[in-house]
């Protein structure tokens, strides 16, 4: 393994053929990198919170019928998910003597559709490079095939050298490749995981609140 390294880093050489296609998929994985320090930070910190402790809060001032403690609950947590559709309802059912279930739902709804795509934003990117970062380490693997081709048609110890040149050239851009494909892919499906679980605690706690609400007055 001490012996890949220099070779993967001379990949990076442009005086080697498949350079450019080294270079493409590290602006992938850079790209990768990015995506996905700014989702995890937008979807785990700014934006998650514990559904479960925070809904129980809710739901016993609601029962007690202190609608203004709710709605300063659900401000002090910031721009989190669930607390901003939790507080487009409660700022709807405060409005009114009579709570009407069709208003409630509407803003939870109108809510809902400014919050989501927040959530899966650019998310869908990391598929896009791992399709991306595997098909160039395909046309890599080619480019280094190609060029082994055309070493064994020549004579001498430039035969052998430049034969061992284009497939150590093939397999290191097929790694790399690989390698952003799999994390991306990785990544991919984690902040996917995340972000549909706090759409299903949205979803979740929004019906049963606008019942509670509902029933409430």
């Amino acid at each position: 393994m001490s012996g890949f390294f220099p070779k993967f880093i001379h990949a990076f050489n442009f005086e080697m053929e498949s350079a450019w296609v080294m270079w493409v998929i590290l602006i992938c994985f850079v790209s990768v990198l990015a995506i996905t320090i700014e989702r995890w930070y937008y979807i785990m910190m700014r934006s998650n919170v514990n559904a479960p402790r925070f809904m129980t809060e809710i739901r016993k001032l609601v029962i007690n019928g202190d609608i203004k403690k709710a709605i300063n609950l659900c401000k002090a947590a910031g721009n989190k998910a669930l607390p901003q559709v939790t507080l487009a309802a409660l700022i709807e059912a405060e409005k009114k003597e009579f709570v009407d279930y069709r208003a409630i739902q509407n803003a939870v709804d109108e809510s809902c559709l400014e919050i989501i795509p927040r959530l899966t934003i650019r998310t869908h990117y990391l598929s896009m490079f791992s399709n991306l970062s595997t098909l160039l380490g395909l046309l890599g693997t080619i480019l280094g095939l190609m060029q082994a081709f055309t070493a064994a048609g020549q004579s001498g110890a430039e035969s052998a050298a430049g034969l061992a040149a284009g497939i150590s050239t093939a397999w290191t851009a097929t790694w790399w490749g690989l390698v952003v494909a799999i994390l991306s892919i990785f990544f991919h499906a984690v902040l996917s995981s995340k972000t549909n679980k706090i759409i299903d605690d949205i979803d979740e706690h929004s019906v049963k609140l606008i019942h509670l609400l509902t029933g409430s007055k």
